[in-house]
């Protein structure tokens, strides 16, 4: 260990991290030990859940934060062909998750889902910590392509589902149900922060086994603390009826299948592409099948969903260069000031916990006054400042000469405003498909929603790919040419998705939903993301 005088500001950082990560931990304890049934007017089962999901975002985000430098520096792939592995990496993690949520709720229950998931994950984790001797002709790659499968479908069994059993703990009409949410997305937020903290900063300084191995640890007490805290779930999360050991073990076989076939598609990531727009299309034809059976108002609500949804693929797309390109691009161009450039994937989650809480008082306010932007011109407004976001950070390359170190406040300005985007359209995105889907159509429309930013992680890895040019190299001015086009791009549907918002909202209809209209029954947010994704408020 190093003496603390001759620490660096990396250092100092992950030490930080380590002491937040430590005084949750204690006050978590200490909530789940007493005597009473309630912490803080909360049943003691959301804590479990919290603790849970933090490790397990804190082991994701760790690893999502290595997963760039990995491809390029160990395995060394070419800039290109990292950012299109990662995109289908990401966008499979995103799909999987459909799957997993209707498994558990016909099937398996969300606790035996999230249990199942959680053992997925930890293995995939721990997986990960097999380097080899690095190079694409190493053996030791096929364990690393295992690892990812097993993660994928792992984030499919547990991310499905873990935040249903949150809304289990409570009667629907609780007011306290608000607040639970609040309090678990605190601990997706807080994992995803320190994690990418404190494993990217061990991967980068005292090698790659280290990042990956802290992440695999994370899962593990995310996954023994669920274990020791099923009492305390009341309960909740059970299979929906009695569930034979036969049909268990046959839905673990299942997930175990679905490891062996991510294990071939996460090498095949053109199979990944063709296969996601042959399933884009037949759903896109489905839905609008549906569509038109329903009366005119509802069928037109559907025309709005689709039209939010069609804004997805791109919004993701540009938002996930922050695991890739983005990324690559901070390592080389950014002056970091010593600092791994892992860490700096930690911004987005931290501007999260500092933001949304801004955000919803935003709304509120605005609501009350008649002045609140309708649910498309938000998405206006999301595209508009993630494109602007990229000015920002190409503007202040132009500061300073070509061969300089970019100052790092203008790092920290993309993702401000890329933070701020994403939450002008992720959480009330997820709110407007509850709220205007037909009862009988909930879930396919949710899992459209799902799918849609699992085709923007993909276009995330396209893009990232158009960075590296012909030689599959990212170069500087490349890099910033690229990211200029997709930020006027983005801007400029943006303001167009603003100018038309008005007749969108016409088809949503919102002067005769009544309750009965209303899905309403989600359980809770889930997870948006993208990856980069973060989880959504629950604002309506």
């Amino acid at each position: 260990m190093k003496d603390m005088a001759l620490w660096n500001q990396g250092d100092w950082i992950a030490a930080i991290a380590s002491v937040v990560l430590a005084i949750f931990l204690i006050a978590g304890a200490l909530a789940v030990t007493r005597k009473t049934p309630e912490v803080a007017g909360h049943p003691k089962g959301l804590y479990i859940l919290f603790f849970a999901e933090m490790w397990e975002r804190f082991s994701y985000y760790g690893m999502r934060a290595l997963l760039i430098f990995y491809l390029t520096q160990h395995w060394l792939y070419n800039d290109s062909a990292s950012n299109i592995i990662y995109g289908a990496y990401v966008s499979l993690v995103y799909i999987t998750p459909v799957l997993g949520g209707w498994l558990a709720d016909r099937y398996l229950g969300q606790r035996k889902a999230v249990l199942f998931g959680a053992i997925l994950l930890t293995f995939g984790h721990f997986f990960m910590a097999f380097e080899g001797t690095g190079g694409q002709n190493d053996p030791t790659i096929n364990i690393f392509w295992l690892a990812l499968a097993f993660i994928i479908v792992g984030s499919g069994f547990l991310k499905a589902n873990i935040s249903v059993i949150v809304g289990q703990l409570y009667p629907r009409t609780d007011v306290r149900r608000d607040g639970a949410y609040t309090i678990f997305y605190m601990g997706i937020n807080v994992g995803a922060a320190v994690g990418t903290i404190i494993a990217g900063y061990l991967g980068i300084t005292l090698g790659w086994a280290y990042g990956f191995g802290a992440a695999g640890i994370g899962m593990l007490l995310g996954l023994i603390v669920f274990v020791i805290g099923k009492p305390l779930l009341l309960g909740q999360g059970e299979p929906p009826r009695p569930l034979s050991k036969s049909t268990e073990l046959v839905m673990y076989g299942v997930g175990i299948l679905g490891v062996a076939i991510m294990w071939l598609l996460i090498q095949f990531q053109s199979v990944v592409g063709g296969l996601m727009l042959l399933s884009g299309i037949a759903l896109l034809a489905y839905v609008l099948f549906e569509a038109f059976k329903l009366d005119k108002e509802p069928r037109e609500r559907m025309f709005a969903i689709l039209f939010l949804i069609a804004l997805q693929p791109l919004f993701w797309g540009l938002f996930e260069q922050a695991g890739g390109s983005l990324n690559l691009f901070t390592d080389r161009y950014i002056d970091l000031g010593g600092v791994p450039a892992p860490i700096f994937q930690s911004i987005n989650p931290i501007y999260i916990i500092l933001l949304a809480p801004v955000f919803a008082a935003l709304w509120t306010w605005l609501g009350r006054r008649g002045w609140e932007p309708s649910t498309p011109a938000k998405f206006g407004l999301g595209l508009v400042q993630l494109g602007f976001g990229f000015l920002v950070l190409v503007w202040g390359a132009e500061t300073v000469g070509v061969d300089a170190k970019i100052p790092v406040i203008f790092l920290f300005g993309i993702y401000l405003f890329h933070t701020t985007g994403e939450l002008c359209l992720s959480p009330v995105g997820l709110s407007a498909m509850n709220r205007l889907a037909p009862k009988h159509l909930a879930s396919l429309i949710m899992g459209a929603w799902f799918f849609a930013t699992a085709g923007g992680n993909y276009v995330a890895g396209m893009i990232g790919a158009a960075t590296g040019g012909e030689d599959g190299e990212m170069t500087r001015q490349g890099t910033l040419d690229v990211y200029w086009q997709i930020g006027l791009v983005a801007m400029g549907v943006g303001l167009v998705v603003m100018l038309i918002a008005r007749f969108v909202k016409r088809w949503m209809h919102l002067e005769t939903l009544a309750d009965d209209d209303l899905e309403g029954q989600a359980e809770g947010p889930g997870e948006p993301q993208g990856a980069g994704v973060h989880p959504a408020t629950r604002q309506p």
